[in-house]
């Protein structure tokens, strides 16, 4: 199979409807921020050490590339759905992590180390996806659970980063207004 298939070439993509829009379309923006945040997950994964948090984040990927096909996906009721428990099983490892952390009494600026920061800019990836996919759910019918699933995932990353500086012993940077 080819890569390149020379149907994107005057600025459209198809949808698995086969109908074509512009790649400059709030849908394809959605989907595509999306696959964005999905390959900063995979940076980060790749720059942690800890088993269980590497198994965590991979468990995010998939449900991120199920989530990109579904808003690819224009056919009424048979896009893929991310399963129930996708936003609650966010909250149950918030919780988990939070359990360990310090009281959060000042506003942390992202920075520590590699791992930390990459954290970070998954947190504000997911939070312009979830932008970009409030913005396109004004346009056509999307499953409230995508949103939510977006909005519970950006706080997951925001605790993930501080839990990260806690398990490699770097101190959070305290931002100093």
């Amino acid at each position: 199979m080819k890569i390149y298939t020379k149907t994107g070439d005057k600025g459209q993509t198809g949808l698995y409807s086969g109908r074509r829009l512009s790649k400059a379309h709030p849908r394809v923006e959605a989907y595509g921020t999306v696959d964005e945040l999905n390959s900063f997950v995979g940076l980060l994964r790749d720059t942690v050490n800890d088993e269980a948090i590497r198994a965590e984040l991979l468990a995010q990927q998939h449900h991120l590339f199920a989530l990109g096909a579904a808003m690819a996906d224009d056919r009424p009721g048979e896009a893929y759905r991310l399963p129930d428990h996708a936003a609650t099983d966010l909250e149950t490892s918030i919780d988990r992590m939070n359990e360990e952390l310090p009281k959060m009494t000042h506003f942390i600026l992202p920075g520590g180390a590699p791992a930390v920061s990459h954290a970070h800019v998954c947190r504000t990836v997911c939070r312009r996806a979830e932008r970009r996919t409030v913005e396109l759910a004004g346009e056509v019918e999307l499953d409230d659970s995508i949103i939510i699933y977006l909005n519970r995932l950006s706080d997951w990353f925001f605790v993930l980063s501080r839990y990260l500086s806690l398990k490699m012993g770097v101190e959070e940077i305290r931002w100093i207004s």
